[in-house]
């Protein structure tokens, strides 16, 4: 992972990691407007195993945004994301409130770099992975980078909240 991102992607989480010196790669692909899932998409542009791209999504922990990041080959638990977090309940965002919240399109919000930056729970897969994929902040755009500084990155926190 040696190489310089790419400037030109200019998202908040390239800059947000380049300003951090934190080593990363941006892996663009091009984007099929008609893909079912984002996630899976990349996963097939990038010739890269699903279980090493994650996808982030936003969610309504106890009434407070939470950035939860699994892999795209599975889901969220809800619940376990709750109890991760010592919380009663966990739903799904509002994809206005994600999308304003975040500064990011769906599809495209990275757990990096948002415009008010939610806590993130990241499945603890990640650590089986020397690196893992995230959003880059767009869609066609995919961040390769170590677990443990998109951990860093972000402040997160790992437990068990991926189901089948």
């Amino acid at each position: 992972m040696g190489k310089k991102p790419n400037r030109s992607a200019g998202t908040p989480a390239v800059a947000a990691l380049t300003a951090a010196g934190i080593p990363f790669v941006a892996r663009p692909y091009v984007h099929d407007d008609d893909a079912p899932s984002y996630g899976l998409e990349a996963a097939a542009a990038l010739g890269v195993e699903q279980e090493r791209v994650f996808k982030t999504l936003m969610t309504s922990v106890d009434g407070s945004l939470v950035a939860a990041v699994v892999p795209v080959s599975g889901s969220l638990d809800l619940k376990a994301l709750a109890h991760s977090l010592g919380a009663r309940k966990a739903t799904m965002a509002d994809p206005a409130v994600a999308q304003r919240r975040t500064g990011y399109v769906l599809g495209g919000i990275s757990p990096i770099g948002q415009r008010q930056p939610s806590p993130v729970v990241i499945d603890e897969s990640a650590h089986a992975q020397s690196t893992i994929f995230v959003s880059g902040g767009r869609r066609g755009l995919d961040i390769e980078l170590a677990p443990a500084d998109l951990i860093a990155a972000t402040h997160a926190l790992t437990a068990a909240i991926a189901g089948p």
